[in-house]
């Protein structure tokens, strides 16, 4: 029967259900913001309330009991206490508000009379809305009773309590066991505290004797701690019975359970909080506690505490439910208990009643269910008032539901749900309101929508009806409903377009319509274009301390120029830009500048490009490169005798990978202070084994390297002295070298003060001759230096050295060989001369490789005359003359030197199209031996080199005069020019390249004609030979717009120019040619004065017109004459400057061909010189003092001579102290005399005649006037030095010799 009455209930409410679906949708949460366009009642709505409980601590001043609400009309309030109305308005001592329901109790007087529990109805004359409970609780302090105790007196080994009784209080408590002075009382498996705050001993022991327990009790929430009486405990020493002299004893016993007590225990919790099961056992030994959960595993969750005596299940859930087991165990046994646990609910929502708007004569349902273990209570209620206390005809309940039958307007009330068990309640309040209004639209008229095109935009249009309207958009006045698949209309009226286009603006209207009435507005929509970036800022790596830059550009609509943001985010936070002196992020122009980087600036930047509809991002991430910061915890493992392991973990690399470890030592005996590099080992490695030296105290430091550079060093490391040991080398770079003959110098590095490897270092120093079979000599010396005396000249020795200290010998050395001094020798006469080499190297020749560089071969030097160590060769070679001339000179001697013993070398840097002599000499450590016979070569053509000056000097509407001078080396034999020119502009627009070839090599002007006037040219110029065209030089130059039209006599013209006058405007008369004008000029002459020249000439019966023009070589600047006629005799040029010269050419009147036809160079006369000349010359007291003058000069002449003559009878000493020269100077300040290499030379300043040529006996290409000088050569010959310049000859002192009186 019951059954079908629960179906027959479940068929009406679908029913119901459906017939409601006909006339309203979904309940409808009523908007306030309709209250601002129409005056609509309202139920009454709690919108705030006090927590459940309000605790009154003694700390606050006041308690405020809050309860707000809102309705139309405004609702009035009203209060129950424990279910009893209660006016706070009646309380003088309450603080009230009007328009509120809140009161507030004051912390002064007696608070009890104000505990309680209250509820606040708020009521306007639509319903009533009521509150939770609210309970005011007023806490009484904490306290222990005032009590004496007596002492806890206890056998050794038996079990008790210590009891703490805590005071009830506010949770949460805390419960400590301290002595007198604060003390924690030591807690373990013997002793703990269980749950209730009680302190257990398993078994006595004497230290538990003691007068001062004390249980302190803990309220945090009221910030209070109390302190029980301190409790005195006694344990009595239990005596063995088999003796009365025997140790105490305590006897062994199974475990028993102190709490709980019983087998079995039951625990009721709410779900969400702690599960707490203990079990705390008495017995000797102390036993050991198990848990288990029967028929399941322990919750994950589960932690043991308390030495494993309190089992914890932190927050629990209904399968923590169950069956929970504790066993105490020791060797004699052990002992069970068993919990069974139940976790029970508070209430909570399952469908929590909603407010509703509802059309008149509509079926309204309320529907209200909740769950919780036990399963909650239902209570309702209307208006505050119980259900059954407020009966209506209409309605009816049906389980969980009220239904409303053909509801009403006087039907809206407020219904209140309440849900309660043992654990809790909830309280829910129902706005019903039943009433019919016509569409009323919430969303402002005429709103514009802006939507990016590509992006959806969503317009609104709410409306607030009852019953709910049917919402329709049209467009652009048309009734027809917008659709499509693009189009959305969404429940809440609003409309949404998905990826606008273009297309879709325009105007849009929202109609509402339903039973009572329509309603509706306009909307506005603008697509606009997307914004985008266009320059993105990139990734990049940057140094520390230096200044970032990153991009970015962005493109948008134009119609937000006043509304278009650029932001920077670092991190996704926007970056704030103050642009102060402080600041270091700066912004212009889209480029964010971040000045002195440093590691905090490192991140993602994000560049944000927004406008009022979208926006557009783009990333770039920024890292900080810096040094590897500082490796940190260095120290030192495996200690040995002579090494010792490091290890360190590496500091931050600040993205750029370490890529090695320097490890450096500092040692505290030598150089304190001072560290030096030990080794080094690769960034991947954070150990290394250090070889190390004996008898050092080591302190170390480790520091890395990457990319940007070096970091900071660890901090030095603990010290560790290794024992001293003997030498673990031998010196190096030893030097053995034979200064003088009979001796051997052998010189070496000593070992460094740290490889000494322990206290007293000694060099032992062996040698031995290496052609003869003979023992060694050694010699133990503590210098680094030893000198062999009294050894045969030249000869080789094998030499070792071997270091000792105290603690032993070092390896074995190496043998090297040495030589011992160098040979000296004697000439005929009676002076010692150095062992330079006596021989000149044979068979030289010369091959030509191109125009500048040849290849020199000879044959090597034998040995025997070497007299010393091979130091190389040396070629000294000079230039004779070009080959476009005839007359040979000396040019600057070179010198390249090619140390090392070889038969061939290069010589670089020739001049082309020339004649060279040279020569080739070897040298040992003592200076050069003899040149080699002379060995005249010529180098090939080559191609010219630029022209020193080239410049425009006359420009004209159509026509430019080019000078220039020929190259300073031809190189070869010119045969013309290239002159190349070509229109230009300003801008990128160019005409083409035209050349004139110009053949004559002596022409150095031309006139280029038919150019564009006032345009822009450029002229090149190419010197030319049969091998080539030499580099361009070039100008540029603009013509005028009009010819120039002057008639002044003179034109300035720059000297640097050209020897060469400019073009002067031509003669409408006639025009006539270069060799028309030269058949009208016979016999050109000039004749000067020192202000004037006559330039004269014979008609050659033609009239025609031409020009002089004249230049002081001085200051370069030509003048130009009147136009003068070929009938004319002579032109005189005045206003010349005394003592000058000037350059005069005369020039035809069209300068047709770009040359003059007559030049010459004069020069005017000084101011008086000529009278002083005449004067003198013919004087008789002059021409006496000239003949005297001139009979003393052939008398010393004839005595120099004669002196010459004698020289042979004298001393070669003596000859040098006489006639002293630089050319057979001593190699140093030790040598008493020297060989020279020729002993017939002539006394300086007597290599030539009076005439001034070169003897037929002498070679142009003599050494006597070119020294020695060095530069340097690889082995393949390639030049590594540079040219020496033309000296005076002298050698360089290197070595000195033995001084020896000669025999």
């Amino acid at each position: 029967m019951r059954s079908q009455r629960s179906l027959g209930v479940v068929a009406v409410l679908g029913l119901i259900s459906w017939f409601c679906a006909l006339y309203t949708t979904t309940a409808i949460d009523i908007p306030m913001e309709v209250l601002g366009h129409v005056n609509i009642e309202q139920l009454p709505t709690i919108t705030d309330q006090s927590p459940n409980t309000v605790i009154a601590f003694p700390f606050d001043e006041s308690f405020p009991v809050t309860c707000e609400a809102k309705g139309n009309p405004e609702p009035e309030f009203r209060w129950t206490k424990n279910g009893v109305e209660f006016d706070p308005f009646l309380d003088p001592r309450l603080m009230k508000e009007e328009n509120s329901g809140t009161f507030v109790i004051p912390n002064n007087g007696n608070l009890t009379e104000y505990q309680g529990i209250y509820r606040c109805y708020a009521s306007n004359k639509r319903g009533t809305a009521i509150s939770e409970e609210i309970e005011f609780y007023v806490p009484n302090v904490p306290k222990f009773p005032k009590e004496t105790l007596d002492p806890v007196v206890v056998e050794e080994g038996q079990a008790f309590t210590l009891q703490c009784d805590p005071p009830k209080g506010i949770p949460p408590l805390q419960i400590y066991w301290m002595t007198i002075n604060l003390q924690h009382i030591e807690q373990d498996e013997r002793v703990s505290m269980g749950l209730n705050g009680d302190l257990y001993f398993s078994h006595a022991e004497k230290k538990d004797s003691r007068r001062d327990y004390c249980c302190f009790a803990a309220f945090p929430r009221i910030r209070t701690i109390v302190q029980k009486t301190a409790m005195s405990v006694i344990v009595k020493t239990k005596k063995s019975d088999m003796s009365p002299g025997a140790a105490n004893a305590i006897l062994d016993r199974r475990p028993s359970l102190l709490t709980p007590s019983g087998v079995r225990s039951e625990t009721q919790l709410v779900k969400g909080e702690d599960l707490k099961l203990e079990c705390i056992a008495e017995g000797f030994p102390t036993p050991q506690v198990e848990w288990v959960k029967i028929g399941h595993q322990l919750p994950v969750r589960a932690k043991l505490e308390n030495h494993g005596k309190l089992l914890i299940v932190p927050t629990v859930e209904q399968e923590d439910s169950g069956k929970y087991m504790c066993k105490a165990k020791n060797p004699l046994g052990e002992t069970i208990h068993y919990f069974t646990v139940r976790v029970e609910e508070p209430p909570e929502w399952v469908f929590e009643p909603e407010s509703q708007l509802s059309m008149i004569g509509s079926e309204v349902l309320i529907k209200c269910s909740a769950s919780g273990t036990p399963q909650p209570t239902i209570t309702w209620r209307v208006n505050g008032v119980p259900l059954q206390n407020a009966p209506a005809a209409n309605r009816k309940t049906l389980d969980d539901t009220i239904i409303l039958h053909n509801a009403k307007e006087s039907d809206s009330a407020v219904y209140q749900c309440e849900a309660s068990n043992r654990h809790g309640s909830l309280l829910s309040n129902a706005n019903i309101m039943i009433m019919n209004l016509p569409p009323m639209i919430l969303t402002k008229e005429g709103e514009d929508y802006s939507a990016v095109q590509g992006n959806g935009v969503m317009m609104h249009c709410r409306v607030f009806s009852s019953p709910p309207s049917t919402i329709t958009w049209s467009r652009d006045d048309s009734s027809e409903s917008v659709e499509g698949p693009r189009l959305s209309v969404h429940d809440n009226g609003s409309l949404e377009i998905y990826s606008v286009e273009k297309d879709d603006m325009g105007q849009y209207t929202c109609l509402a319509k339903n039973t009572e009435g329509t309603s509706a507005i306009d909307a506005m929509l603008y697509v606009k274009d997307p914004t985008s970036i266009v320059v993105a800022p990139e990734d990049q790596q940057i140094l520390i301390g230096t200044t970032a830059q990153l991009s970015c550009l962005a493109e948008y609509d134009k119609s937000f120029s006043n509304d278009f943001q650029l932001l920077w985010e670092k991190d996704d936070i926007e970056l704030t830009l103050n642009y102060t002196e402080n600041s270091r992020y700066f912004v212009e122009d889209g480029t964010l500048q971040i000045i002195n980087v440093s590691h905090r600036d490192q991140g993602v930047y994000k560049c944000v490009a927004r406008t009022p509809v979208d926006r557009a991002t783009a990333s770039a991430l920024l890292m900080v490169l810096d040094v590897p910061d500082a490796p940190d915890n260095l120290v030192l493992s495996e200690h040995k005798s002579r090494s010792v392991k490091l290890k360190w973990f590496p500091g931050d690399d600040h993205n750029s990978s370490t890529t090695e470890f320097i490890i450096e030592y500092e040692e505290s005996q030598w150089e304190p202070g001072n560290w030096k590099e030990l080794l080094r080992v690769p960034g991947n490695h954070n150990s290394a084994v250090a070889q190390l030296h004996g008898h050092v105290d080591y302190c170390f430091r480790v520091s890395g390297v990457n990319a940007v550079g070096r970091g900071p060093p660890s901090e030095p490391s603990e010290r560790y002295k290794t024992s001293p040991a003997a030498p673990d080398k031998n010196p190096g770079n030893i030097k053995i070298e034979g200064h003088l003959p009979h001796e051997m110098d052998i010189n070496w590095e000593p070992l460094l003060l740290i490889e000494h490897n322990g206290p007293g270092l000694e060099y032992k120093v062996s040698y031995r001759r290496q052609d003869i079979e003979e023992d060694w000599k050694e010699h133990v010396v503590k210098r680094h230096s030893f000198v062999v005396k009294n050894t045969p000249t030249f000869v080789p020795y094998e030499i070792k050295i071997q270091a000792k200290n105290h603690q032993g010998w070092g390896p074995e050395p190496k043998i090297l060989t040495g030589y011992s001094g160098e040979d000296s020798f004697f000439w005929i006469c009676p002076k010692e001369v150095s062992s330079v080499p006596s021989a000149a190297p044979d068979d030289v020749a010369v091959e030509v490789m191109n125009s500048s560089l040849v290849k020199v071969s000879w044959m090597r030097v034998h040995k025997d005359k070497l007299h010393g160590h091979l130091g190389g060769y040396r070629i000294n070679w000079w230039r004779l003359r070009s080959l476009a001339e005839s007359k040979k000179s000396h040019g600057e001697k070179h010198t390249l030197t090619f140390p090392g013993d070889r038969n061939h070398a290069t010589i670089p840097g020739l001049t082309p199209f020339s004649e060279y002599s040279l020569i080739v000499m070897t040298f040992n450590g003592r200076g050069n031996g003899p040149g080699s016979h002379p060995v005249n070569f010529k180098t090939p053509e080559g191609v010219p080199e630029k022209n020193p000056v080239f410049r425009v000097t006359d420009v004209q509407k159509h026509t430019v005069s080019l000078v220039w001078d020929p190259p300073s080396e031809p190189n070869g034999i010119l045969t013309g020019y290239l002159l190349d020119y070509q229109f230009i502009n300003d801008t990128e627009e160019v005409g083409p390249q035209r050349t004139v070839d110009i053949s004559n090599p002596r022409t150095t002007k031309w006139i280029l004609r038919d150019l564009e006037p006032l345009s822009k040219y450029k002229f090149s110029l190419r010197s030319c030979t049969t091998v080539g065209c030499g580099p361009v030089v070039s100008e540029e130059s603009t013509t005028t717009l009009e010819t120039t039209s002057t008639s002044t006599s003179t034109v300035g013209l720059s000297k640097s120019a050209s020897p060469t006058p400019p073009s002067t405007p031509k003669s409408p008369v006639t025009k006539p040619t270069r060799s028309s004008i030269v058949t009208a000029l016979l016999n050109v002459s000039s004749a000067v004065s020192d202000s004037s020249a006559n330039i004269s000439w014979i008609s050659g019966g033609e009239h025609t017109e031409f020009y002089i023009a004249y230049m002081n070589n001085r200051e370069g600047h030509w003048m130009i004459s009147e136009a003068l006629n070929t009938c004319k005799s002579f032109h005189i040029i005045d206003g010349l400057e005394p003592g000058t010269e000037y350059t005069v050419r005369l020039i035809p009147y069209s300068w047709v061909d770009n040359s003059s036809i007559f030049e010459d160079v004069i020069t005017t006369r000084s101011t008086g010189l000529a009278s002083i000349h005449g004067g003198i010359s013919t004087q008789g007291w002059f021409i006496g003092l000239m003949s005297a003058i001139a009979l003393l000069t052939l008398i010393v002449l004839i005595a120099c001579f004669v002196n010459r003559n004698k020289g042979g009878k004298y001393s070669v000493k003596e000859k040098e102290d006489l006639h002293p020269d630089v050319e057979s100077q001593g190699m140093n300040d030790d040598t008493f005399c020297e060989f020279s290499d020729n002993d017939e030379k002539p006394l300086k300043g007597s290599q030539h005649s009076l005439s001034r040529e070169i003897k037929a006996g002498d070679s142009g290409d003599s050494l006597v006037d070119y020294g020695d000088e060095d530069a340097q050569f690889n082995e393949d010959g390639s030049f590594i030095g540079e040219y020496a310049g033309r000296k005076e000859k002298r050698v360089s002192a290197e070595i000195k010799a033995a001084t020896q009186t000669p025999a």
